[in-house]
């Protein structure tokens, strides 16, 4: 569990953590809380059993990860944990879903959808955490002290 929770306390790896949180939450507040324009928890759950054909687990996986990880990131708690589950979920939209739409995200509105330029983001900076950890302020940093 230390090795878990060990990190440098770095500023880096929070700027990191708040950046990666403040992005992603939105979208797991969508999926569950209906917030931002999303469908909820019913709503989400539905479109990924129903119309995309997820296993049951798997799209609740999907859902804790973008909204508990989003959250778990905010606070530095399980950082590299949360990092490692919104990795997973940005590396499956990708392929799932935007990998046939190119690169580039829709700016024109020319694409039949988005490109995986976003999630490149993202997986990038969750990489970087499962390295760093937490860094400053994190609960982590607190209780790998103890």
């Amino acid at each position: 569990m230390k090795k878990l929770l060990r990190t440098n306390g770095g500023v880096t790896a929070l700027i990191l953590r708040l950046t990666l949180a403040i992005v992603i939450f939105p979208h797991g507040a969508q999926k569950v809380l209906g917030w931002f324009g999303g469908h909820g928890f019913s709503g989400t759950m539905g479109f990924f059993t129903e119309q995309m054909g997820l296993p049951w687990l798997v799209a609740l996986l999907v859902v804790a990860a973008e909204f508990l990880g989003a959250l778990g990131l905010l606070f530095g708690f399980l950082t590299r944990l949360c990092a490692l589950g919104i990795g997973a979920v940005m590396a499956g939209a990708i392929f799932l879903v935007h990998s046939g739409n190119g690169f580039f995200m829709n700016w024109t509105g020319q694409q039949a959808g988005e490109g995986y330029e976003y999630h490149l983001l993202a997986i990038g900076i969750a990489l970087a955490l499962l390295v760093a950890g937490g860094g400053a302020a994190s609960v982590d940093k607190a209780l790998a002290g103890r």
